[in-house]
Order: C-alpha cells, then structure tokens, then sequence
C-alpha cells in the first residue's frame, strides 16, 4: 500500500494493517521533518532572535537608573559631524561616558557567571577602569602627558575620599544605632600596596629636589620611574595572585555576603555588548581629551581641576553608587572592596602601564606628579589608612574623608595656571639651575 493511500486511508477513519502501518509511520514522520523545515520555522526562530535582542536591549540599556544619560552618545556625536563648540562636545562626551562606564562594569559581571570566579576576576581586574585607561591611552597618543596623570591621580583621590568617605558617611547615618564592623586583614593588605605606590611617586620627586634639577637629573628620574613601573606591575600582578589563589579566603567575605545571582543575558550577548560599548568609550574619550582645553578656556575652568576632579567622578559613578548600596544595608566588606581595591588597581597597574606604554611609544612619561599632587596623594592614603585601622566605622570618619575631598577639589579649583604656562616655567627654572650647576 502506498504511504499517501495510508495517510489517506487514516483520515478516512480506515486502519490498515500493521505492518503497513509500520511502514507509514517512518515515511509519514519524514514528511512531518520536511514540512518543519518550511518558512514558518524561520519566521520563529528569527522572531526569537529579535525577542532575545530587545530582551538583552532592555536589560542593558534601560537596566540602568542612568539610562536617560544615553542620548548624550549620539549628540556628541553629531556635535562632532555638524562642529559645534568644543565645549559642548566635551559635555556631551562626558556625560555619555558615564552610563558606559556602569554599563561595562555591568557586562563584566556577568561574563563572570559564565568564566567562574578566576578569570572572572581577572577580567573585573582588567576592564574594572577601562574608562580611565582609554582616556590615558588617548591622551598618550595626543602626547599629553598631564592629563593622563592628573585623571589617574584624580581615579585615586576620587576612590579613596569621596567614594569610600560618602560610602561611610552614609552607611553610618543609616545604621546608627549598629556598630558597623569590617575585615581589616583585606583593608591593610590594599593600604600597604597604595603605599608602595606612593614611595614609586615620592622617589622621583625627592631625588630632583635632593640632587637639583637638570638634563641629566631628568634622564636619572625618567630612567627610575620606567624601572620602578616594572616592579610596580610585578607586585600587581603577585596581588592579583595572592587575592585569587593563595589568600583568597580573606576576600571571600564579600561573595558570601551577596544574594546569589544568575546572569540575566548569555555569555556571547554580553560580550557582543562589552565590545560594543568598549568602542563607544574609545570614541567618547577621543573627544574628551581633544577638547579638554577648549572646555577649560570656556569655562574657565582649569584642566588640573576638569582631570583631577570630572573625569574621575565620571569614571567612578557605577563604584560610587554600588559602594553607598551595600554600606546602606550594613555591607563594609564589600563597599571597602570597591573602593580600596580601584584604587589600588590604578595605583599599582594603571599608572605603571601607562608609563611603559610610553616607554614604547618613546613618549618621556615618569612618576613625578609634581609636589602638589604628590602630597595630596600621600596625605590621602595616610589619611584613609588612619581611618581604617581599627576594623570599624561610623558616619564621622565618612564626613572627614568627604571632607579631605572637598578641600583637594578647591585647591585644585583655584589652582588656574594653565599647563603650557606651567611647563614653560619650569623648562625656565630647568635651563636656570642647569646653568647654575654649569658654572
């Protein structure tokens, strides 16, 4: 019998015998295969790709309270195409780097899920500050120097004062009548590698000032800081060893801490987005760095204030935030480890990467900040180690922090020399002691 007379035959309520009906049954499901295989099936799966993309759209761009920052992107942008004010190019990119920077910390986390807690770690080390290190990268290539320091030095300062100090201040209004306690064994461990970091900066400047300056004293500085960069990246590196395997018990606190999570896009579509969102970052800081100056004059503003003090409270929003969050609900640990650990992460890994990138582009990059800078990062992590040594905290120790912060952003504020200003008097003063030191 014949599979169509059969299908036929079945339809009419006929049954055939068995093993004709055996027989059926395989060809009848091949013709079910080949009619699954029609166009409808291809509309289905394309409309389950697009639901998934508004899905990962909804969870990446409107997953965020700084979502209406968004449109800023794309009047940059065109404020770029249609040149418009330097000025206003400036603003809009730095206010669209701002929900980027939340966002790719966002995606980093949830590539995490999929990585395990090694590589995710790693990778949380890699693209924690990947707004301040495109920034630096940029003005590296534009060979401005100043301004990668200052918004390095300005990610530190920000991270250590106003981030950790708003972090306390308003965790122990929140939780008066609780002791808020955290690990210090974590906490001193991240103090002890900002200080080494600050003896990387203040050698640098004590040896110019103890032996003079001059041509050969620069080429001795710049050949310490390149050395010093080196070792500064080892010791990073034993950190990030030391946190992720041999000591890894003293950071766990704060994964026990947290409600378990699952990701809530897959591994590709978030790692599709991270590189998506890591060019627009590239963008936006091209613009910020190449209009930086334009900006200051407009505003009348200076550029050590714009880096030291805007950029960073930019780059750090998403820190910021997550970090007053978990010391609203009693969470130290955790708001320490946002904190502390940023701030050693461009310390110890930034700053001397920045320097060897240099050392490669042949660009003359050392760890002289300058002796206003340096002293405002050295009273800094005295300041934040003294507050910290005791394993508790309350709202106190928060506003003296804030405070500290706000009294740097008004030295800096008032400090209006521009930088071309600056750089031609010192080469004066260079030429001057070196002709001393000649005679």
């Amino acid at each position: 019998m014949d599979s169509e007379d059969v299908i036929s035959n079945l339809e009419n309520g006929d049954h055939p015998k068995d093993q004709d009906f055996k027989g059926v049954v395989i060809k009848s499901s091949s013709l079910v295969v080949k009619k699954s295989s029609d166009p409808m099936l291809d509309s289905k799966v394309r409309l389950g790709m697009l639901r998934q993309f508004v899905a990962n759209l909804q969870e990446v761009i409107l997953g965020t309270k700084l979502a209406f920052l968004f449109p800023a992107i794309p009047l940059a942008v065109a404020a770029d195409f249609y040149r418009f004010g330097r000025a206003w190019i400036f603003a809009f990119s730095l206010l669209g780097l701002t929900p980027l920077a939340e966002r790719v910390s966002f995606l980093t986390e949830q590539i995490a899920y999929f990585t395990g807690p090694t590589v995710g770690g790693l990778l949380n080390a890699t693209c924690g500050n990947a707004t301040e290190l495109i920034i630096a990268m940029f003005a590296l290539h534009q060979n401005k120097i100043h301004v990668v320091k200052y918004s390095l030095l300005g990610s530190i300062l920000s991270n250590l004062l106003l981030v950790l100090g708003t972090s306390l201040l308003f965790g122990g209004l929140a939780n008066l009548k609780k002791e808020q306690r955290f690990d210090r064994k974590q906490a001193d461990v991240n103090s002890l590698m900002l200080l080494l970091g600050l003896l990387c900066h203040l050698l640098p400047l004590m040896f110019q000032y103890a032996v003079g300056p001059g041509i050969i004293t620069s080429k001795y500085t710049l050949e310490m800081s390149r050395a010093s960069s080196i070792f500064m990246l080892i010791a990073y590196i034993m950190y990030i060893f030391f946190q992720l395997k041999t000591h890894r018990q003293l950071f766990e606190s704060q994964e026990e801490d947290e409600d378990e999570e699952k990701a809530v896009i897959g591994f590709w579509s978030a790692f599709i987005w991270l590189v998506g969102m890591t060019i627009m970052i590239a963008i936006l800081s091209e613009y910020v760095v190449g209009t930086i100056e334009a900006a200051s004059e407009s505003w009348g503003i200076s550029v050590s204030f714009i880096s030291i003090i805007l950029l960073p409270i930019v780059g750090n929003a998403a820190e910021h935030a997550g970090s007053i969050i978990f010391a609203f609900k009693n969470k130290l640990d955790i708001s320490l480890g946002v904190a502390l650990g940023s701030a050693t992460q461009i310390s110890m890994f930034v700053v001397p990467l920045c320097v060897t990138v240099a050392w490669i582009m042949k660009i003359e990059m050392n760890l002289d900040f300058g002796l206003l800078e340096t002293g405002s990062l050295a009273f800094t992590i005295i300041v934040t180690a003294f507050a910290l040594q005791d394993g508790t905290s309350h709202y106190m120790k928060g506003m003296v922090l804030f405070l500290c912060y706000t009294v740097i952003a008004a030295c800096f504020f008032v400090h209006k020399i521009p930088h071309n200003q600056m750089a031609s008097t010192c080469s004066l003063k260079a030429e001057s002691s070196a002709g001393v030191w000649a005679s």
